[in-house]
């Protein structure tokens, strides 16, 4: 081992869930994984992992895409006509992190709903449809977000969710699910992924984030949606070649990395607990019903002498890293490279860098 290695085993990382190393055990299985080419429709690791996601999804079929932006993008592609509007909430990971994607690549509008922890109702929902006029965009698609990342990690309820896809629905419209992190949801929600997807039209989940995967995320949906979006998928870059590889880092996350989601969870809930009894620091509003899973958002009160940028520079000095979120504001993000033990640690540099 190295001194580099050594160095970044001290390091207590909480940015994201995306910064991640493959294990040893899954680093073994993408170096033993059988390949073929994924554009010509032959590699089989890709095939058996898209098999094995629509499947768990309760789907027709489903494709292997780079990114959870890609997948979310080709369903925004399939599902709506340039002009279209798609309704959403006001915080959503389509409106603030996929660099206008939905006006760029699918000429749509966006109308965010405003609403705590990422979420709206149904009538808020049936509220913001556009009428019938030839002066407006025309309404075609929800989308939803479970986790919500800018929510604090918050888990829709299934009751809540089929509220506003049974509202859609009815309404003529199409639903999509960005599940990015929509395996901790199913953790914390206590439903399966079928269950979940069971609402939508189409649903995105990540490989990268809680489940440790380097790269990856799957788009479910039926077999003409999947048909389309493979031509969306190839036209917006995303074609691979032997890409068994990653999808075999993928199905081994799928068998060994989903029941330990709950510690990521325990983890975020013991560090939140720690940090919320410094003077000076307050859990965000969105964390209104406690730490629901991996994500805690975080404030400085005016009595702390620094913004959030000076406390991230100084934790990174004791080894710990997280994310400035705001003028006041930080997020921190368990995964499955912080222990429990290193949780601790990081809570302790957090009150030892606000008391100086």
């Amino acid at each position: 081992m190295t001194q580099s290695d050594k160095a970044d085993r001290n390091i207590i990382d909480l940015r994201s869930d995306t910064v991640t190393k493959p294990t040893a055990a899954m680093r073994e299985t993408m170096a033993r994984a059988e390949v073929g080419d994924d554009v010509l429709g032959d590699d089989p690791t890709v095939i058996a992992l898209e098999r094995r996601f629509a499947e768990m999804l309760g789907k027709e079929a489903a494709v292997f895409v780079p990114s959870g932006t890609m997948a979310n993008q080709i369903a925004i592609k399939v599902h709506t006509q340039p002009g279209d509007e798609i309704i959403c909430h006001e915080g959503s990971h389509i409106i603030h992190y996929e660099g206008g994607g939905p006006a760029a690549l699918a000429g749509c509008m966006v109308k965010g709903l405003a609403g705590l922890r990422g979420q709206f109702s149904a009538s808020e929902m049936l509220a913001s449809i556009r009428h019938d006029n030839v002066h407006y965009p025309r309404t075609r698609l929800v989308s939803l977000e479970n986790t919500h990342n800018r929510g604090g990690g918050a888990v829709w309820t299934l009751a809540d969710i089929t509220s506003v896809t049974d509202a859609a629905r009815s309404a003529g419209l199409a639903t999509h699910l960005d599940g990015a992190r929509a395996w901790n949801a199913c953790a914390a929600g206590n439903y399966t992924p079928r269950q979940l997807a069971a609402s939508f039209d189409s649903i995105s989940m990540c490989f990268s984030k809680g489940l440790g995967a380097p790269i990856g995320s799957a788009l479910a949906g039926s077999e003409a949606f999947i048909k389309q979006g493979r031509r969306v998928r190839k036209l917006f870059g995303g074609g691979m070649r032997q890409a068994g590889i990653l999808a075999a880092a993928c199905l081994y996350a799928l068998d060994h990395h989903v029941e330990r989601l709950r510690d990521d969870h325990a983890n975020a809930k013991t560090f939140a607990d720690l940090i919320a009894r410094i003077p000076g620091i307050k859990l965000s509003a969105q964390h209104a019903k406690g730490i629901e899973t991996n994500i805690v958002l975080f404030e400085l009160d005016s009595i702390v002498p620094m913004n959030a940028a000076e406390l991230t520079q100084r934790l990174k000095t004791r080894g710990v890293l997280m994310l400035p979120t705001g003028e006041r504001s930080l997020r921190a993000v368990a995964n499955l490279e912080v222990t429990a033990e290193a949780i601790k640690r990081a809570a302790a540099e957090v009150a030892n860098c606000v008391a100086k």
